[in-house]
C-alpha cells in the first residue's frame, strides 16, 4: 500500500507543480525520477514501478497542450507531427496479436510514454528552464551524497539485493571487489546518464545568470555530475560527458573569461581526481579496441539483419525487451534480445517504426543551424543538440535510450527545445534573467 500511496502522491503533486507552471512540473517530476531507483529497490510491490509513470502522468494532466500564442503553435507544428506518427504507429501495433495484452502494454510505455516530452520541451520558456536549472543542481548534489554513502558503506546498506536489484550485483568497477555505484537511481548506468543529461542545463544556466548564489549552486551541480559520472563506473557515460565538456568549453566563445578559468579548473580538478582513484577509472577499458570493436560489430551486423529477415513487422510492442519487469519477462513470446537501439526498435516495431525513428534522427539533426545559433541559453542548446547527436549516432552500441528514468525524459525534452527555438526569439531582460534564486529543489517562489 505503501507504493500505491506513493504513486497517487507523485501523480497528484506533479499535476499541482505543473499547473502553476512547466518549469515547476518539470522539477518535480525529476525528484520522483532521482528517487525513483532507491524507492522501488526498497518497496518490492508490483505498484512500486510505477511511481515515475503517475508522476509523468501527472505532468502530462496539468498541461494546456494546445494553448499559445498562434506562432507558437505554428512553431510547434513540426515536433506534433513527429510525435503524432511515432505514437500513432504503436497503437496500431497495439492491435495486432504478437504479444499478450499486458506485455504489448508495457511495450507501449516504453516506446511512446516519454515522446510528448518533445512537446513540453518546445514549450519551454526562459523562466522554466530556470527553474530546471536549480531543480537539477539541488538533486544532483544530493544524488551525490547517496553515492557517497554507498561508496563508504557499502551498497547493501541502500539497495537489498532482490530481483530489481540483481543488475548493481552483477556489476563490478575496475577496482574488483566492488560495485559500481547506483546512487539513487536503478542502476549505475541510469545514475551516470542521469548526471550526462543534467551538465547541458547546470553549464548553461551557470553561464545564464550573475546572481553568486544561484552560480554557486549551478556550480555545485556541475561538480556533482561529472563526480557521479566517474562513480558510475560507465565507459558509455564517460565518453559522452567527455563529448560535453569539450562542447561547452567550445561553445564558450565571447563568455567571461573568468568563468572560463574557472571552468577549466573544475575539469582539471575532476581529472586529476580520476587519476588518482583507480575505482573511477573504468574508461581505461576503452584502449582495449579489440573488446571495443567485437561488440560494435556484434551490437550492428550479428543480429540486427537477421531479425530484419525474420520479423519485418516486428516482434510486437514489449518483444524486444523494452523494461520489461521481472514479473512480466516469462510473458513475453519468442524474446528477441540485442544491445542496439535501433535493432530494438526494429524488433518491436517492424520496418515501417525503424523508418519513423531514422525521419525523426534525421529531422533532430538538421536543426543544428537553429540550435547553434546566437539567443538566449546559447550554451545550453549548444549542448542539448550536442547531446542528443551523439546519442543518437551511438544508440546502435546500447539499449535503454527510451527507458532509462530520468535520462530520456531530460533528454527528449531538450530535443523538443532546440528544434522548436527561434533564431528570431527576443533575449529576455537582464533583470529578469537574473533575481531568481530556487529556494528548494523544487523551485518554489524566490526568482
Amino acid at each position: 500500500m505503501t507504493a500505491l500511496a506513493l504513486c497517487v502522491a507523485a501523480l497528484l503533486l506533479t499535476f499541482w507543480a505543473g499547473r502553476r507552471s512547466l518549469g515547476a512540473g518539470l522539477v518535480l517530476l525529476v525528484a520522483v525520477g532521482y528517487s525513483y531507483g532507491i524507492l522501488r529497490a526498497n518497496l518490492i510491490t508490483t505498484y512500486s514501478h510505477f511511481i515515475f509513470d503517475a508522476s509523468l502522468a501527472g505532468l502530462y494532466l496539468s498541461q494546456k497542450w494546445f494553448s499559445g500564442t498562434p506562432s507558437e503553435l505554428k512553431r510547434q507544428e513540426p515536433i506534433r507531427f513527429w510525435v503524432l506518427v511515432m505514437i500513432g504507429w504503436c497503437l496500431v501495433l497495439m492491435l495486432l496479436p504478437f504479444q499478450t495484452f499486458l506485455v504489448s502494454l508495457v511495450g507501449l510505455r516504453g516506446n511512446v510514454f516519454f515522446i510528448p516530452m518533445l512537446l513540453l520541451g518546445a514549450r519551454l520558456a526562459d523562466r522554466d528552464l530556470k527553474y530546471l536549472v536549480g531543480g537539477l543542481a539541488t538533486l544532483n548534489l544530493i544524488a551525490l551524497a547517496f553515492a557517497w554513502g554507498e561508496y563508504f558503506l557499502g551498497l547493501p546498506r541502500f539497495f537489498p539485493y532482490s530481483a530489481v536489484t540483481e543488475i548493481m550485483y552483477s556489476s563490478a568497477d575496475v577496482a574488483g571487489g566492488n560495485y559500481r555505484i547506483p546512487g539513487t537511481f536503478t542502476s549505475a548506468h541510469a545514475f551516470g546518464g542521469a548526471m550526462v543529461v543534467s551538465l547541458p542545463y547546470l553549464i548553461g544556466g551557470w553561464d545564464r545568470v550573475v546572481d553568486k548564489r544561484f552560480k554557486l549552486l549551478a556550480l555545485g551541480g556541475i561538480v556533482a555530475a561529472l563526480l557521479g559520472i566517474l562513480m558510475s563506473a560507465t565507459r558509455q557515460n564517460f565518453i559522452v560527458g567527455s563529448v560535453m565538456v569539450l562542447v561547452a568549453i567550445w561553445t564558450r566563445k565571447g563568455k567571461s573569461f573568468k568563468n572560463m578559468v574557472v571552468l577549466v579548473l573544475l575539469f582539471g580538478i575532476i581529472g586529476w581526481v580520476a587519476a588518482t582513484n583507480e575505482r573511477f577509472q573504468r574508461f581505461k577499458t576503452l584502449q582495449d579496441t579489440g573488446g571495443v570493436t567485437e561488440r560494435i560489430a556484434g551490437s550492428v551486423n550479428r543480429s540486427f539483419f537477421e531479425i530484419l529477415e525474420e520479423y519485418p513487422m516486428g516482434n510486437g510492442l514489449g518483444g524486444g525487451g523494452s523494461s520489461m519487469p521481472y514479473f512480466l519477462q516469462g510473458a513475453v513470446k519468442n524474446p528477441i534480445g540485442m544491445e542496439n537501439e535501433y535493432a530494438r526498435i526494429l524488433s518491436e516495431q517492424g520496418v515501417i517504426g525503424l523508418l519513423i525513428w531514422l525521419g525523426f534522427v534525421g529531422y533532430v539533426l538538421s536543426r543544428a543551424p537553429k540550435a547553434w545559433a546566437d539567443g538566449p541559453w546559447a550554451t545550453t542548446r549548444r549542448m542539448a543538440w550536442s547531446l542528443a547527436a551523439f546519442s543518437l549516432a551511438t544508440a546502435f552500441i546500447g539499449v535503454g535510450f527510451l527507458t532509462s528514468i530520468p535520462q530520456t525524459a531530460i533528454q527528449l525534452l531538450g530535443m523538443g527545445w532546440t528544434s522548436a527555438w527561434r533564431n528570431s526569439e527576443a533575449p529576455v531582460r537582464a533583470a529578469a534573467a537574473t533575481r531568481y534564486v530556487p529556494s528548494s529543489a523544487l523551485g518554489a517562489k524566490g526568482w
